[in-house]
């Protein structure tokens, strides 16, 4: 049986999208250049971070922007050798900062936010996913009153869209929810309904095998070309071509040179994240944990323990550098005393980030059988199920949820 539909990708947005659009009574291939979650979605921290409203690029970030990029091993940080290629992206995140275009991001991203969690909770049930889930919140760290301070407009931001968190304003009450952390917390914010799966590669897998156990297909194929037909769209891989009526990209990181080649210029640009997992008994964590001034996380995975995060921009040939990995492990070990960093083992994986923190969910300009999904940064896991109902959505000519006018691969 020829397939009117191909995804482009078999990471949690890909395999997510199939999955809505067989549901919709399509039948499905996916495609992929390595297989299920071979990319981003293995080695995430898991989190559904629903109430992470805010867009990366603040108002004023770019003050804070040259101290970070000083240090090599900071927060956010250029490798030398990618710093010229990277001048046109950052100028329009520099753009994106702007209070008025700050704004219209952040409600698209908490529109987003909101269809994500809804969609999920249909989700879930319908694949028989809740095994996968720990329902744990997250707890946001501060060093100090005046760091705290200057976190509270933040926490109003997610007031404004219906965030439930508790505001915990010193190390005991911060010791009830995680025993165990060093005394220099002294304040934090806990976010109750925060839910992460307990391994991210685990819960695409079990996506994968529900959607072909249904009658999906899934092929390992390296995509080299889409071209437009009159009716729909030829995919032009390693050893061949294939007419399909409609095509979903959703390659993450590789996304915008697929594009390319339907003459669409998309800025989409590589976060490089890192990490360390731990061993199970690595450490007693009972809530996600949010070092926000180091920016990296821990997470409870398989049950270990997770550590990783920050934001290298460096692409997606340079040779990885893992001295970001031992530097927040580090970190962890001085923060969580206690925890065995034994046995762990080093990753990384490649976000696929726009200016703004807002993904392209939209029709190609230049080819209208092909659909946009990718670009979401950190929040590909959080966001999957809420595109992959807009996706189906656009497919079936159908009135979407929310305006996709913000998401349109056309507003750079």
């Amino acid at each position: 049986m020829i397939p009117q539909f191909v995804v482009i990708g078999a990471g949690v947005i890909g395999i997510t999208t199939a999955l809505e659009l067989q549901r919709r009574g399509q039948f499905v291939l996916v495609l992929d250049r390595k297989g299920v979650a071979e990319e981003t979605s293995a080695g995430n921290a898991g989190a559904f971070a629903f109430s992470e409203v805010e867009p990366l690029a603040t108002p004023g970030i770019m003050r804070k922007a040259p101290k970070w990029l000083l240090d090599p091993l900071g927060p956010l940080s250029i490798p030398p050798a990618y710093a010229l290629q990277i001048v046109p992206w950052m100028y329009r995140f520099w753009r994106a900062s702007r209070p008025d275009y700050y704004k219209a991001s952040l409600s698209a991203q908490a529109g987003l936010m909101e269809l994500s969690r809804e969609a999920l909770e249909r989700l879930v049930p319908m694949v028989k996913a809740e095994p996968l889930l720990q329902r744990d919140g997250q707890m946001q760290l501060y060093e100090s009153e005046a760091e705290f301070r200057a976190s509270l407009p933040n926490w109003h931001i997610r007031r404004e869209h219906g965030v439930e968190f508790e505001l915990l304003e010193s190390p005991a009450a911060i010791a009830e929810k995680q025993p165990g952390l060093s005394t220099r917390f002294t304040h934090a914010g806990f976010t109750p309904n925060w839910l992460n799966t307990a391994d991210p590669k685990k819960w695409v897998d079990h996506l994968a095998q529900i959607f072909c156990d249904r009658g999906g297909q899934i092929e390992r194929q390296d995509i080299r070309a889409l071209a437009p037909l009159e009716n729909g769209v030829r995919i032009t891989f390693s050893d061949g071509t294939l007419d399909v009526s409609k095509a979903v990209i959703a390659a993450g990181a590789w996304s915008h040179h697929i594009a390319r080649t339907l003459g669409d210029r998309i800025p989409l640009e590589t976060e490089r994240g890192y990490n360390t997992t731990l061993p199970e008994g690595a450490f007693d964590l009972r809530t996600h944990l949010t070092f926000s001034r180091h920016g990296f996380v821990a997470s409870k995975i398989n049950g270990g323990v997770r550590v990783g995060g920050a934001v290298e921009l460096g692409g997606l040939t340079l040779p990885p550098n893992f001295k970001r990995a031992e530097i927040l492990l580090r970190k962890a070990a001085e923060f969580m005393p206690g925890l065995k960093t034994e046995g762990g083992t080093q990753w990384m994986g490649f976000r696929p980030s726009m200016p703004d923190s807002i993904p392209v969910i939209s029709v190609s300009p230049n080819a209208p059988s092909v659909v946009y999904a990718f670009g979401h940064g950190h929040l590909g896991l959080t966001q999957s199920a809420g595109t992959a109902e807009l996706v189906g959505a656009m497919i079936d000519g159908a009135e979407t949820p929310i305006s996709l006018a913000p998401y349109s691969a056309t507003r750079f």
